[in-house]
C-alpha cells in the first residue's frame, strides 16, 4: 500500500495499491535540484494548500503572456495583420506551452516522487500550472480581470472536486498520472469559462 498526498488541504491524502517508493539514494545531482526546482515552481513547500499556490503562479505567467500578446496584437495589427491570424497565434503559442509544461512537469515529477520517496507529492505543483494555463485556452486577450479570476476559481473548483473521470486518471504511472488528471481537470475549467464568457457576451 502507497499513501497519495494531494497538494491540497482540502483533498486528503488517500491510500493507493502499487510499489512503495524509497527515497532515492546518494547526494543529489544538479538535475535532480532541477527536476525538483520544475516540479515545486518554487512554491510546492510553502503551508497551506501548495496546489493553490500552484495555480497562483500558473494565473501569474498567464498574466505575463497575455500582456506581451497585447503588445503582439497592437504591433500586427499596425503592420496590417487580421485579428484572426493574431489570435490563431496566441492560441497556439497557449497550445504548445501547456504542452512544453506538460511535458517536463511528467518528466520532474516522476523525478520527484523517487527523491521526495512518496507518491504524488503535495510539494509537486507544476500540474497545477499547466491545468491553470490549459484553463485560459478560450480565453480573449482583451478580457477583463473578472474571467481571469473566474478562471482561478473554476480550475481549483474542477481540481479540488475532481469529477470523473478527473480521479481515475491519477492511477495512471508516476508523472504521467500527476499531470493528467490536472489537465482533464483544467479542461472541465476551459469548457466551463468559455460558456461563461458566451453569456456574459450575450447578455
Amino acid at each position: 500500500m502507497q499513501v497519495k498526498e494531494s497538494s491540497d488541504e482540502l483533498n486528503p491524502p488517500v491510500v493507493t495499491t502499487g510499489v512503495v517508493l524509497g527515497r532515492g539514494a546518494g547526494p543529489r545531482t544538479a538535475v535532480d535540484w532541477l527536476a525538483l526546482a520544475v516540479a515545486t515552481c518554487g512554491v510546492g513547500y510553502l503551508p497551506l494548500a501548495p496546489g493553490t499556490w500552484g495555480s497562483a503562479v500558473g494565473v501569474g505567467l498567464y498574466l505575463i503572456f497575455n500582456a506581451a500578446c497585447a503588445r503582439l496584437f497592437a504591433y500586427g495589427l499596425s503592420r496590417g495583420l487580421s485579428t484572426t491570424a493574431l489570435a490563431s497565434l496566441r492560441t497556439s503559442c497557449l497550445l504548445l506551452i501547456v504542452l512544453a509544461l506538460s511535458l517536463a512537469g511528467i518528466w520532474a515529477a516522476t523525478r520527484a516522487e523517487r527523491l521526495l520517496g512518496r507518491k504524488d507529492p503535495g510539494a509537486v505543483v507544476v500540474d497545477e500550472v499547466a491545468g491553470q494555463f490549459l484553463t485560459f485556452l478560450f480565453v480573449p486577450v482583451d478580457a477583463g480581470a473578472w474571467i481571469i479570476l473566474a478562471g482561478f476559481l473554476a480550475f481549483r473548483a474542477f481540481d479540488i472536486w475532481k469529477p470523473y473521470p478527473v480521479r481515475r486518471l491519477e492511477a495512471l504511472a508516476s508523472g504521467l498520472g500527476i499531470m493528467a488528471d490536472d489537465l482533464l481537470a483544467g479542461a472541465y475549467a476551459a469548457t466551463l469559462v468559455s460558456f461563461l464568457l458566451t453569456i456574459h457576451l450575450w447578455l
